[in-house]
């Protein structure tokens, strides 16, 4: 490992053998009504292409994934789902079987209390709607994952990028974050911050997701090799 806690290129030799990565991609559904709903604006592009990078590395891959436009990985296991409860169920049907999770979807953090059965109408009059916490997939997993086994998180923020992104890391017991800005939303190329629970921060400088994908793959790999 080098001084700033990230593995070389180098230092990763001919495969770390096969393990079973599940993965979570794109941007969940919350209904308002039958045709409306609250989302937001992620691609799924850094998820799917984590997903190709495993596969290409030899690993077995599950890949839970929001609605998206991004064209199917070949070789991974495709498990599409809409709302954050329903991202909940996969990733808890598939944890127990797997040996890393990385969260790289963008769930909703609420969803509206009491969806509509019917369309609602347009009035003239304010619509308020009442948003109840979506359930903690990342703290679940942190929670529940057994010896061995990795949980890695992506953090997108605003502000305070390092440091409410460590905090994440802290208190969901992650194993690995990966942090970037929202200008990395949709976008081909960004510049990412990882740091692992023992390590300290490194930032790789603009890369497309590809290769930000390969990187984070390479670093599980070494993870997990340990674990062991």
């Amino acid at each position: 490992m080098s001084r700033n806690g990230i593995v070389p290129k180098r230092a990763i030799a001919a495969g770390a053998g096969a393990m079973h990565f599940l993965i979570t991609a794109g941007g969940t559904r919350e209904h308002i009504d039958p045709v409306r709903f609250i989302s937001n604006a992620s691609s799924g592009r850094m998820g799917f292409a984590l997903a190709r990078a495993a596969v290409k590395a030899g690993h077995k891959v599950t890949l839970v994934t929001a609605p998206t436009s991004q064209r199917e990985p070949k070789g991974a296991e495709i498990v599409r789902v809409e709302t954050a409860r329903e991202m909940f169920e996969a990733v808890r049907d598939n944890f127990a079987n797997c040996d890393c999770l990385i969260m790289a979807a963008a769930v909703a953090d609420y969803t509206p209390a009491k969806p509509a059965k019917a369309k609602i109408k347009k009035a003239a009059t304010e619509l308020v709607i009442s948003l109840k916490p979506t359930l903690d997939i990342l703290k679940w997993a942190g929670t529940h994952k057994k010896k061995g086994q990795l949980v890695v998180g992506f953090a997108l923020e605003t502000a305070r990028l390092r440091q409410n992104a460590e905090r994440k890391l802290r208190e969901k017991n992650l194993d690995m974050i990966v942090a970037n800005s929202s200008a990395a939303i949709g976008a081909e190329r960004s510049t990412i911050h990882i740091k692992t629970r023992l390590g300290p921060w490194t930032e790789f400088p603009p890369a497309k997701k590809a290769v930000i994908a390969r990187r984070v793959i390479r670093q599980t790999e070494v993870l997990l090799r340990r674990r062991r």
